[in-house]
């Protein structure tokens, strides 16, 4: 089954627990603080491997968890860091957070990885909290939570040449008769409907990868007939061979169609439109085509196109049409189409907080930095809320709050902590 979107959880480990412990070996009188660091939790990776060609293995699990990192021990210990998790997925794997839409990273290379999720730091032990006036501390960091995030996976088949044309043109016919690939073919519009890729062997050494493209209809950049599903695999490719039924046997003009089609790629991409195009008639076979081709042909000579008279059928014309192909392909070179949505990231300041208040009153202070500390604060520990304390004071969380109209005994919200706020 050939699925080419897909929705996935992940989530990366998180950082493990500092210790917080004293030295206490025999003959070492007033041993000071020997509490480890936690290990880093896990990424989770996405990598791409070349024997997949679908999303359908996310059909069956959707959610990814990486290992955490263990906490820190006794004598100075560290904890081991979290195994990064891999996600295998096909060339052409377009990703993007689902919550923002913003792309990710476009994976078309074997072995090319994403990290799509950080794990979180490792807390730190007591140990590395001694300084020339606190000679005991007794505090140690929780670890950072790991990057939890919904992703959106997108694949666009990665194919050198592409078959476009209305529906039953003769598009499966003909990569049946030039490759191996054996696509569903029937006597009724949209028998294809997911593309097929086939590799074209012309002579040692030379050889190219054909897709199937399932047919287009008007309306189709607007998602008629399944049609944005079909356009994005089109994306990649180099060349186009639009593929015409030039007999007519639909009772539709094949010089409309030819239009029709061209106006679908540009509407849906502007891009599409600069691709190399040659034009395949089809169905040479039936005395109606051949009355009609020396029209048709005249015609498109005129837009600039090469036409060449083929019979999927026969397979008259197509070792002309596939060489061609072939010659444009290294002409126009290997270089992969930019991706439109280019997004730029800035790193968020970690002093940075907003203040919002829910429908019950309470008060939401949120941001990467108070987030953060909440989450790695220890809150059990007396030196560790004294810590909390300060830096809460030097971020000016009062005096924001305050400004927001708080008042003796208000709730606030971090994370999945509370606090009853004490003026």
């Amino acid at each position: 089954m050939f699925i080419d979107r897909a929705k996935i959880s992940v989530k990366a480990g998180n950082g493990g627990n500092g210790m917080s412990s004293f030295r206490r070996e025999k003959y070492v009188p007033k041993g000071g603080p020997s509490g480890g660091d936690g290990g880093r939790g896990g990424d989770v990776v996405l990598v791409v491997d070349e024997n997949l060609n679908t999303l359908i293995d996310f059909r069956y699990k959707r959610k990814f968890k990486a290992e955490a990192g263990e906490n820190g021990q006794t004598c100075n210990m560290h904890g081991r860091q979290g195994e990064k998790l891999y996600i295998k997925v096909p060339p052409g794997t377009l990703v993007k957070d689902e919550a923002t839409g913003q792309v990710l990273g476009d994976l078309t290379a074997n072995g090319q990885e994403l990290v799509v999720a950080k794990g979180g730091r490792g807390g730190r032990g007591n140990a590395r909290f001694v300084s020339s006036v606190h000679r005991a501390p007794t505090m140690a960091e929780n670890g950072e939570p790991g990057v939890e995030k919904a992703l959106q996976l997108e694949l666009k088949v990665l194919a050198d040449v592409g078959l476009v044309g209305y529906p039953s043109v003769g598009k499966s016919s003909i990569l049946a008769m030039v490759s191996a690939a054996k696509p569903e073919i029937a006597a009724y519009h949209f028998t294809t409907l997911s593309p097929v890729l086939g590799v074209v062997s012309l002579r040692e050494g030379q050889s190219f990868v054909l897709a199937d493209i399932p047919g287009l209809i008007e309306g189709a950049h607007e998602g008629k007939g399944l049609g944005q599903d079909f356009l994005r695999h089109i994306e990649r490719t180099r060349v186009l061979v639009h593929v015409l039924d030039v007999s007519g046997m639909e009772g539709r003009d094949p010089i409309e169609d030819y239009h029709k089609i061209n106006d679908e790629l540009k509407l849906y991409n502007a891009r599409l439109a600069t691709r190399p195009q040659i034009i395949a008639a089809n169905k040479m076979d039936l005395p109606e085509a051949q009355q009609n081709f020396a029209k048709v042909a005249e015609y498109l000579a005129k837009d600039g196109r090469e036409v060449f008279p083929v019979s999927a059928a026969s397979g008259e014309g197509l070792q002309k049409l596939m060489e061609r192909a072939a010659k444009l392909l290294s002409e126009v070179g290997r270089e992969e189409p930019e991706i439109v949505d280019t997004v730029v990231f800035e790193a968020e300041p970690e002093d940075e907080f907003t203040i919002s208040r829910e429908d019950d009153g309470g008060f939401v202070v949120a941001g990467k930095g108070i987030e953060k500390l909440v989450a790695m604060t220890n809150f059990a520990n007396d030196e560790g809320l004294r810590r909390f304390q300060v830096v809460w004071r030097k971020m000016d969380i009062d005096q924001a709050l305050r400004r927001a109209g708080i008042k003796e005994g208000d709730t606030v919200r971090i994370r999945d902590m509370e606090f009853e706020f004490k003026d």
